[in-house]
């Protein structure tokens, strides 16, 4: 009998103490929080980049984007929220080398990398018929430009004092085309499937010196770069029916994510590939 009562009110007990502790879990503010961090978002000016420029500073970071022609939207995002815009053509590895100096120049440190930037040739092409032009230039931008950011970025954050215990962070945007590919445009998928192999490779090489690297692997986002394919009806229709969603993504639903993996709340995660695409990739 006692034994059936003890159980009772230890089981009681449980009940009131988990109660008590979600009550005080409901009533708790939880902040992403990038206070007294550097961070440099390449491509930063429009669509993915500008949004997680304008998360990034509005969670407390320094930011510092580049971008490469479109000066009047990074004068306006600088002036909206803050963050210090460097136009910079990264298409190969000593651009990402005078980017990631001039952020330190700017800075003094550097936290976190998010490697935004990047080209998708809207065109189909068969790879009989892909120039050699095209395939360079891709490469050298989506990926070339990629491999010195990160050199770099890794070099200053192995020399400069690390943050309780954390080196960085680093986050490559890649793409479903980089899991799944995409035909005609094989160039561009090669790219972003490279970007998920470098960020495995990576995430083991570096976690010992408290570098974190992750993936965020969008699908279709309303941005720029995809506007032409989405507004035209019959691929905008095609495209939707291949999103279990049955939409596209917003920029801050990448962006969101991205701002995530650079907190500690993410404290236990690298080499992750994050989709971000409505389950487009399960279906595709």
């Amino acid at each position: 009998m006692y034994f059936v009562v003890d159980r009772f009110v230890y089981a009681a007990r449980r009940a009131v103490a988990k109660s008590t502790n979600a009550i005080a879990y409901s009533a708790m503010s939880i902040a992403l929080s990038l206070s007294g961090k550097v961070a440099l978002i390449s491509g930063g000016s429009r669509g993915i980049g500008a949004a997680t420029v304008r998360m990034f500073a509005a969670a407390g970071a320094k930011v510092v984007f580049s971008y490469r022609s479109a000066a009047d939207q990074a004068r306006a995002l600088s002036k909206e929220c803050g963050a210090a815009p460097v136009q910079c053509n990264l298409d190969h590895p000593e651009a990402a080398r005078l980017l990631v100096a001039e952020t330190v120049k700017r800075c003094g440190r550097l936290d976190i990398l998010v490697a935004n930037h990047g080209v998708w040739p809207p065109d189909d092409v068969a790879i009989e018929r892909m120039t050699d032009e095209q395939w360079r230039s891709t490469v050298s931008i989506n990926l070339d430009a990629v491999f010195g950011l990160v050199k770099h970025t890794v070099a200053q954050m192995k020399a400069q004092p690390s943050k309780n215990g954390v080196g960085g962070h680093i986050v490559l945007i890649s793409s479903t085309s980089g899991q799944r590919g995409e035909a005609f445009h094989s160039d561009y998928s090669a790219t972003k499937g490279a970007l998920i192999s470098l960020a495995k490779s990576l995430a083991s090489e570096l976690a010992p010196a408290g570098i974190y690297v992750n993936c965020v692997a969008p699908g279709w986002v309303d941005t720029d770069m995809s506007a032409a394919a989405l507004e035209d009806p019959k691929t905008g229709d095609a495209i939707r029916r291949t999103i279990p969603l049955g939409r596209v993504g917003k920029p801050e639903e990448i962006a969101a994510p991205v701002l995530f993996l650079c907190t500690e709340y993410a404290g236990f995660i690298t080499g992750e590939i994050f989709n971000v695409n409505g389950g487009a990739v399960l279906v595709g």
